[in-house]
């Protein structure tokens, strides 16, 4: 059922920029008010040891820079605690199915609870790709009366490499088969970014440029790649917020704008 508790969004971007950036995305095309979430930029001290889920709706977690598949020891430490408080924190969201949308490396944390590999086999360029939707995605509250395919803002070094354990695959693309998937009923992930668009993803190329996703004489090129509006990802992560927000109304639910050709 949907609830007036706030959505708490948990943030891992080490950059100012990034790090707003992205809330200010998450606010509007979830449709929300900054009064309506409560924000936690982890990366600094990783998540609250006391952070009690009855408090909140739902749970929104964001992209960063930091990659599971990273050697141990060359993990910062920021890094290891926050994987280590993911684990905790996990554990807790699927023993209730509590209402959880994790998008990148919120994919990747929850996939590698759930066990499974997380490498660099199935990375993608920058850009915008076209993703299929599965049959049981058809089905899905978030993705009901979709296209059979649609266009989505990505790029990453690394995915899960089969679907988790337990998990229902609701999206999949030809060069990374792992796009979207449910756990439960309540417990989401995806492989791209729901909350960008071009002028996000044009940011992000230039702050990240210098951190492995691309060489830095491609940015302006993947700039041009990810120019595409791609309003079904952003649908998704509206309806996720509808679906379990109560001040959202649930007529919204059954509303989606139009793919462009």
């Amino acid at each position: 059922m949907p609830s007036t508790k706030p959505i708490l969004i948990l943030q891992l971007r080490p950059e100012d920029a990034t790090a707003e950036s992205e809330y200010q995305r998450i606010l509007t095309y979830g449709q929300l008010n900054a009064e309506d979430t409560c924000r936690f930029r982890i990366e600094h001290n990783g998540i609250p040891e006391n952070l009690d889920l009855d408090h909140y709706a739902a749970i929104i977690v964001g992209g960063s820079p930091f990659d599971i598949s990273t050697a141990n020891h060359k993990k910062t430490d920021i890094q290891k605690k926050i994987e280590a408080d993911f684990q905790r924190l996990l554990e807790q969201v699927v023993k209730r199915d509590f209402p959880f949308f994790g998008a990148c490396s919120g994919n990747g944390l929850l996939g590698h609870y759930l066990g499974a590999p997380i490498t660099t086999r199935y990375g993608e360029a920058v850009g915008c790709v076209t993703l299929d939707i599965t049959n049981e995605g058809k089905q899905d509250k978030l993705l009901k009366d979709f296209p059979p395919r649609i266009d989505v803002l990505l790029g990453h070094k690394e995915a899960c490499d089969v679907v988790p354990e337990g998990a229902t695959l609701l999206m999949t693309g030809s060069q990374c088969p792992v796009q979207m998937f449910r756990v439960g009923d309540n417990i989401y992930a995806t492989q791209f970014h729901p909350e960008a668009d071009p002028e996000e993803f044009a940011l992000r190329i230039d702050i990240y440029a210098n951190h492995g996703y691309f060489e830095p004489q491609e940015a302006e090129a993947l700039k041009a790649a990810s120019n595409k509006p791609t309003p079904h990802a952003q649908e998704i992560l509206r309806r996720f917020v509808a679906w379990y927000f109560k001040e959202k109304r649930e007529s919204d639910l059954i509303s989606f704008p139009t793919q462009r050709e």
